[in-house]
C-alpha cells in the first residue's frame, strides 16, 4: 500500500502498522474486521499528499463518525497510521500546510494565493483554500449528509426532485429480439451472395471502390530493406495507397443501407412548420440513383422537424424582423468577432446587435454572460478543447452527441463512458477517480468534467440533472450541460432541464445550447460565468476563426427569445411553451394507449416509437408517407442493432386536429405492419439492473 506524496516519491506503510487495524470495526457493513492494509485502503481509501509545510505534522480524520485515524508526516517522508479514539460526530480538520483526498472531496480548480501572504499550495482534487489561506473543513450539516445518502440510493423520486420523474424504456421482447437479429442475418448472407456477383460481373456495383491497381499490395518489394545498420522502407511504386473504405461500413452502405435508402435525404421545398411540401422523386435502380419528377407532395404532416415552439415559419413578427434586417445588413458578415465582424443598427450606434444577442441570452438563462456561435456542432467540438486538456478527465454519458464526443477526442483528456443517465454508474467512476487519480502516475486529475445532456434526441429521455449536480458537488467536478434539445422546450419558462427542475443555473458550470430548433434560427451559445466566457474568448476556435453569426439569424434569435421571455407585450411565447406540453402529454398518452411501445420521458418532446426489424423500418416510412405524413426512421448504426425505431418530434405549432390525423394513420399502419409490441407494464428506467462492464476506458 503506498501513499502518493505530491512529489514525485512515495512512501510505503510498514507492517507495524497493520496492528492499529487488527480486530478493528469495519465502517462498512458485513465486515467483521479489517485483517490487512489492502482492506484498509479499499474500505477506507485514504489518500494523503505532503506539501509544502512540513511542519505542521498532522492532522485527524473522521470516517463515517465511528474510525478516527491519525496521520503523522514527517519531512523526512515517515508516514505513520495509527487508530486514536474520540466521541462519535468529531470531524475532520486540517492544519494549514496539508491536504488530502476523499471519495467524496474533490476539486479541480487550482487554489488562490492566501491572503496572509504565504503561498497555498495546489488542491488539485482536494478542498478549495478559503479566503485565509486554511483549508476547508470536512463539517457538513445533518441535511447535507441526508442528501448525499439519498443520491447513494439513486431515488426514482426522492427530495431531490420537485416534480416526478416518469421514464420507461421497456426491454426488446424475446421473439422481437430473435427475429430481427434473424433479419440482419438473412441480409447480410444476401449482401455476400450479390458481392460474390458483382465481384464476377454478373452484377452491377454503383457504388466507388478502389481499382485493383490502387490497392496496397504487400509483397517482398514493398518489406523493410536492411541498409548495413539502418532499416528503410522502399519508394512506394505508383498505385499503392491506403485503403479508402473500410469493410464493413462499405458491405452495409451498399447491401442494407441503399434498400431503405428513399427514406432519408427527402428534398424540403417549404418552410418546416406543421406543414410542409416535399420533391418527389424517383429511383429507378434500387435507390442508387434518384430522379426528379417535377411534382411537389403538398401539404404533408411535419412530425420529424425540431420546431418545438414553432418559430420555424415565414410570417409573424419573427420573420418580419428578420427580414427588415437583411434589408439592413445583408446576409454575411465576412469577417469574425474579434475583427470587424459586427453590426450595429443605425438607431443605437453603440450597441452591437451580437452583445444585445448575448446581454439577452444571458438574462434569459440567468446566468453572468454569454457568447454565441454560428454552428451548433462547432460549439461543442471547438470549445470543450479550450476546456480541458492533458492530464483531465471527462466523464460522458454514453448517449452523447457526435460533438460532444469529437470535442471529447480532441482535447486529448482521458476520456470515460458511465451508463446512460445512470447514477451508479457515474458516482462508481467519479470515486475510481479521486481514489486512483492518473494512470500509472496515480496524481490526482487536474480537472474532472461531467458531460451530459439534456434531452437525449435517440431515447427521448431526460437527464437526472438534480442528481449529477449533488453528485458534481459531493465530488467537486465540473458540469457540461449540453442543451441542444432542452432550452426551450422545458420547463415553465422554457428555459430548459435546470428550468425544469427548479434549479439554480449557477449550479451548472457550463451551459451549452443551440438555436437550430426551439428558436427557429442557427448557431450555438455557451453561457456561464464571466471568468469563463472571457477566458473563451481568447481561447475558443470558433470564437476566434469562425466567421461572425448571420444579422437575420441574430434578429430572429433575439426577437423569439424575447417572445419567450414574453419582453415582446404578449402572452404568444407562454401560451406556445403551454402548447408544447400539451401536446406532448396527449401524444405520448395515446401512442401508449393504442399499444406501442414508446422510449423517453413523459415531459420530453422528442418520442422514439420502436419498430425493432429491419424490414419495417423501410416500410413504415414509405407506408407514413403515402398517407401524408412525414417521419424520421432510425436504425443501426444509429441505434443498437436490435432497436430500430421512428422518432416522432412533437411541436407547438401542431394542432389537436393534426395530432389525432397523424395518430389514426400510425395506429392503421402499426396494425398494418404488427408493431404494436406493447404487452405488460412498462418499468421505470430507474430499476433497470447496473452493469459493471458497461463503460470504457479511452486514452487518448
Amino acid at each position: 500500500l503506498y501513499i502518493y506524496l505530491q512529489g514525485t516519491h512515495s512512501v510505503k506503510i510498514s507492517h507495524w502498522n497493520l496492528d492499529h487495524f487488527k480486530n478493528t470495526q469495519s465502517p462498512y457493513p458485513g465486515n467483521q474486521g479489517i485483517t490487512n492494509l489492502a482492506e484498509v485502503y479499499l474500505h477506507l481509501k485514504i489518500q494523503t499528499t505532503l506539501v509544502s509545510n512540513p511542519n505542521d505534522k498532522n492532522y485527524t480524520v473522521s470516517l463515517c463518525n465511528k474510525l478516527i485515524f491519525l496521520i503523522i508526516c514527517s519531512p523526512g517522508g515517515v508516514l505513520y497510521v495509527g487508530k486514536e479514539t474520540g466521541p462519535p460526530g468529531i470531524h475532520a480538520s486540517y492544519r494549514r500546510g496539508s491536504t488530502a483526498v476523499f471519495p467524496a472531496m474533490t476539486e479541480s480548480p487550482e487554489s488562490k494565493p492566501a491572503s496572509n501572504g504565504e503561498v497555498c499550495p495546489h488542491a488539485r482534487n482536494g478542498l478549495k483554500p478559503e479566503r485565509n489561506g486554511f483549508l476547508k473543513s470536512l463539517h457538513r450539516d445533518r441535511n447535507r449528509n441526508r442528501e448525499e445518502e439519498e443520491v447513494q440510493a439513486a431515488p426514482h423520486h426522492g427530495g431531490l426532485y420537485n416534480r416526478p420523474f416518469l421514464e420507461s424504456f421497456e426491454e426488446t421482447p424475446m421473439l422481437v429480439a430473435v427475429l430481427t437479429y434473424m433479419g440482419y442475418g438473412i441480409l447480410t448472407v444476401f449482401g455476400y451472395l450479390r458481392d460474390f456477383l458483382r465481384h464476377w460481373k454478373i452484377e452491377r456495383c454503383h457504388i466507388a471502390r478502389e481499382k485493383e491497381e490502387q490497392k496496397v499490395r504487400r509483397s517482398r518489394r514493398n518489406s523493410p530493406v536492411r541498409l548495413g545498420s539502418e532499416v528503410r522502407m522502399p519508394i512506394c511504386r505508383v498505385g499503392d495507397f491506403v485503403p479508402l473504405y473500410q469493410d464493413f461500413e462499405n458491405f452495409y452502405t451498399r447491401n442494407l443501407y441503399m434498400r431503405i435508402r428513399d427514406n432519408w435525404n427527402r428534398p424540403v421545398c417549404s418552410v418546416p412548420g406543421p406543414k410542409m411540401d416535399l420533391v418527389d422523386r424517383v429511383s429507378h435502380d434500387y435507390n442508387w440513383t434518384f430522379e426528379y419528377t417535377g411534382r411537389t407532395v403538398k401539404a404533408v404532416i411535419n412530425l420529424g422537424s425540431y420546431n418545438y415552439l414553432g418559430f420555424a415559419e415565414n410570417t409573424g413578427h419573427c420573420a418580419d424582423a428578420a427580414a427588415e434586417v437583411s434589408m439592413a445588413y445583408g446576409v454575411g458578415v465576412a469577417s469574425t468577432r474579434q475583427e470587424i465582424g459586427t453590426n450595429t443598427p443605425p438607431e443605437q450606434r453603440n450597441l452591437d446587435i451580437h452583445e444585445e444577442m448575448e446581454n439577452l441570452l444571458a438574462r434569459f438563462l440567468g446566468v453572468e454572460s454569454a457568447m454565441a456561435f454560428g454552428m451548433g456542432f462547432a460549439t461543442n467540438s471547438m470549445n470543450i478543447p479550450a476546456l480541458t486538456g492533458k492530464g483531465c478527465l471527462i466523464l460522458s454519458d454514453e448517449l452523447n452527441h457526435a460533438s460532444l464526443v469529437l470535442g471529447a477526442r480532441l482535447s486529448g483528456s482521458t476520456v470515460r463512458v458511465f451508463k446512460h443517465n445512470n447514477m451508479q454508474s457515474l458516482e462508481k467512476l467519479l470515486r475510481e477517480a479521486i481514489v486512483h487519480g492518473q494512470p500509472r502516475t496515480h496524481r490526482p486529475w487536474k480537472k474532472i468534467l461531467i458531460m451530459v445532456e439534456g434531452i437525449y434526441s435517440m431515447e427521448g429521455s431526460i437527464v437526472r440533472l438534480p442528481e449529477v449536480i449533488a453528485l458534481k458537488r459531493r465530488y467537486r467536478a465540473y458540469l457540461y450541460l449540453d442543451e441542444a434539445h432542452s432550452i426551450g422546450a422545458l420547463g415553465p419558462r422554457g428555459r430548459g432541464v435546470v428550468d425544469h427542475f427548479g434549479l439554480d443555473p449557477r449550479d451548472v458550470d457550463v451551459m451549452m445550447g443551440t438555436f437550430t430548433k426551439s428558436f427557429g434560427a442557427a448557431g450555438g451559445y455557451i453561457a456561464g460565468k464571466r471568468e469563463l466566457i472571457d477566458y473563451l474568448r481568447c481561447h475558443s476556435h470558433s470564437a476566434v476563426y469562425a466567421t461572425s453569426m448571420s444579422p437575420p439569424v441574430v434578429e430572429q434569435i433575439i426577437t423569439s427569445m424575447k417572445c419567450i421571455m414574453g419582453e415582446d407585450g404578449t402572452t404568444m411565447g407562454s401560451d406556445r411553451i403551454r402548447q408544447l406540453a400539451e401536446n406532448t402529454a396527449y401524444f405520448r398518452r395515446r401512442l401508449r394507449e393504442m399499444g406501442f411501445i414508446i422510449y423517453g420521458n413523459d415531459d420530453s418532446p422528442v418520442v422514439p416509437m420502436m419498430l425493432y426489424m429491419p424490414a419495417k423500418i423501410g416500410a413504415f416510412g414509405r407506408e407514413m408517407l403515402s398517407r401524408n405524413i412525414g417521419v424520421v426512421v432510425v436504425g443501426f448504426p444509429a441505434t443498437p442493432i436490435i432497436e430500430s425505431r421512428a422518432r416522432f418530434c412533437v411541436s407547438a405549432a401542431h394542432s389537436r386536429e393534426l395530432l389525432d390525423q397523424a395518430l389514426s394513420a400510425i395506429s392503421e399502419v402499426g396494425d398494418l405492419l404488427q408493431l404494436k409490441y406493447l404487452r405488460h407494464r412498462i418499468q421505470p428506467s430507474g430499476a433497470r439492473p447496473f452493469d459493471d462492464g458497461v463503460y470504457e476506458d479511452i486514452d487518448d
